[in-house]
């Protein structure tokens, strides 16, 4: 009982301390990232956050990984963003819902790594980050 208990634990960790990449397979900047993270060697999960968008908790903790504002997340040149939102006064919640609602306006890709994050549109800082 206790050696299952330890390997539960211990898998735990290492899915919590694994990268992940939220990844749009349509952006070229992302598929560039996706090959960088590739080639590291490192372990990593890809998530195809249009598929499968985060939760709101989960959205919430990749912008606080990310030390940023949720605003500074959004595509903001997105056709839903302008039509919907893009005059209206929104709150950080409201920005969040908006994102999870149509999850095409998360700015891509975002690298998680631990505690922290980055938007990895810039593959030099991307592979700083990751080493």
């Amino acid at each position: 009982m206790l050696k299952f208990i330890v390997l539960k634990i211990i898998t735990n960790e290492i899915q919590i301390n694994m990268m992940q990449i939220y990844h749009n397979s349509r952006c070229g900047k992302s598929r560039n990232c996706l090959v960088l993270l590739e080639s590291s060697n490192k372990k990593f999960e890809v998530i195809h956050y249009l598929t499968h968008p985060p939760s709101f908790e989960e959205l919430s903790t990749i912008i606080e990984k990310l030390n940023i504002k949720p605003m500074a997340l959004v595509r903001q040149k997105e056709k839903i963003w302008i039509e919907n939102y893009k005059d209206q006064k929104l709150d950080d919640k409201q920005i969040i819902l908006a994102m999870i609602s149509y999850p095409i306006l998360i700015e891509r890709p975002i690298v998680v790594k631990g505690s922290k994050a980055i938007i990895g549109r810039d593959l030099e800082k991307v592979s700083m980050f990751i080493s």
